[in-house]
């Protein structure tokens, strides 16, 4: 495999209300999501720029879309420092499962949330 390609490229995060689980990540993360609604598969897209290389993904709410707080954890940039976001998680409608915590030095600082779905995912930031 090619080392400059990246093995993640994509991302769903399941939900159960579209509408709701929208307005919780641009709340918490101070961003807008744009809607992709097929006849299946409803989705709102993260911002990103197609073609720079970077990871990006959406919401996701179909019949194969099962929000689950086990499993793989999705971790959201939230640099420069996630206090700002974690402070938005409650009002939000989510909730902090594990506050802000040193992973290294070197790695910066992660946490846990749930979000209005049922989904656990991380949060990281250098600082």
């Amino acid at each position: 495999m090619d080392a400059t390609v990246n093995t993640l490229n994509w991302f769903e995060v399941s939900v159960a209300d579209l509408a709701r689980a929208k307005a919780f990540y641009e709340t918490v993360f101070d961003i807008q999501l744009y809607d992709l609604i097929l006849p299946e598969l409803q989705m709102a897209l993260f911002p990103s720029q197609p073609g720079n290389g970077k990871l990006s993904g959406a919401l996701a709410k179909s019949a194969s879309h099962i929000p689950s707080g086990d499993g793989a954890i999705v971790y959201f940039n939230a640099n420069p420092d996630l206090s700002v976001s974690l402070a938005r998680v409650e009002g939000a409608g989510g909730k902090v499962l594990l506050p802000k915590t040193l992973i290294s030095p070197e790695n910066g600082y992660m946490a846990f949330i749930m979000d209005t779905e049922g989904n656990k995912v991380g949060i990281h930031s250098n600082a």
